[in-house]
């Protein structure tokens, strides 16, 4: 007589959960090892098999994380909140997946952006995007912005989350770009979206622009984004842009003030710098020039291009501005 077939295991193994979710099965081992969070039952020799209830404790754990939430307090949080939470015993039976795609946790064994100390949206940030878990990047970025405005938002949550992330792939190689490109497309998209007015704001416009050999961009998203806000015109011409462009750019518009950023040394061309200063535009006996601003790292030193300003930082290249056009 045939032995009955085993009816095959139900459930998600660990490794298909740790897929589903974007993290590493270490990160899931050292959750259940830390925190108790693992399958609810375990079968004697079977791998361990997680149950629908399992991964939506699971899946609520790294919500919380992606928030910034400490992940001890997320642990007992969504233990809390679990219909059915695990015990921290190895394996069970179960059937399918939870409720949503991938949040974030703290991935071990090096999958982290070393943030340091920051705002608790930061290190949320950080983990998702670490995770490639893009809507949950959109989320944190959309409301930092609301919730702080784009001076604060950019200042102590998207600039440390970029930079750690600079820092990761050129420490991991090219692991780790497609980090950086993810999380700065999600940046500019976030502040394009307090940028972008239905309407022209009224009054002369501020030029803005990176130098031409520069290809930096989201400093001059986030000038944008916080000019907006304050209700300040200005004209965007982005990273890159060609000297007689620039120089054409500032005669037919006359802007009261040009702000110049340069994210490198290399890229700070201080001869077209001076050329900007000296352009004029209006009528022969009451022609103007603009007050020229150079911004960005690439400038620093103890010797600017003569008649301009350097701004320190976004609040206060944001504060000269206003001041210019009021």
């Amino acid at each position: 007589m045939t032995a009955p077939t085993a009816p095959a295991p139900a459930g998600l193994t660990t490794g298909a959960l740790a897929r589903r979710l974007g993290v590493s099965p270490t990160t899931i081992r050292s959750w259940e090892r830390r925190y108790g969070i693992g399958p609810a039952h375990r079968a004697p020799g079977r791998h361990r098999r997680w149950e629908p209830e399992d991964v939506a404790v699971l899946e609520e754990m790294c919500r919380l994380t992606a928030r910034g939430v400490n992940p001890a307090e997320a642990a007992r949080t969504a233990l809390a909140a679990g219909s059915g939470p695990g015990t921290g015993s190895d394996s069970g039976s179960g059937s399918g997946p939870g409720r949503s795609t991938a949040r974030t946790g703290t991935a071990s064994g090096g999958n982290t952006l070393p943030v340091g100390t920051v705002r608790p949206e930061c290190r949320g940030l950080a983990r998702a995007a670490v995770r490639l878990d893009a809507p949950e990047v959109a989320r944190i970025l959309r409301r930092s912005v609301d919730e702080l405005g784009a001076v604060v938002a950019w200042t102590e949550v998207m600039t440390p989350a970029l930079r750690a992330a600079g820092r990761k792939w050129v420490a991991e190689g090219e692991r780790y770009v497609e980090v950086e490109h993810l999380l700065s497309w999600h940046v500019a998209a976030a502040l394009r979206r307090v940028a972008d007015r239905p309407e022209p704001l009224p009054g002369p416009a501020v030029l803005l622009a990176g130098m031409p050999s520069e290809l930096h961009a989201l400093p001059l998203e986030a000038l944008a984004a916080a000019l907006a806000e304050r209700g300040l015109p200005f004209r965007m011409f982005g990273p890159a842009l060609p000297p007689e462009a620039l120089l054409e750019a500032v005669r037919r518009t006359g802007p009261p003030a040009v702000l110049l950023w340069s994210q490198v040394t290399r890229t700070a061309d201080r001869a077209l710098v001076e050329r900007v200063v000296r352009t004029a535009w209006g009528p022969q006996g009451a022609r103007t020039q603009p007050v020229v601003l150079v911004a960005g790292p690439g400038w620093a030193g103890p010797r600017r291009p003569p008649g301009t300003l350097r701004p320190r930082d976004l609040a206060t290249a944001v504060d000269h501005l206003e001041a210019l056009l009021r």
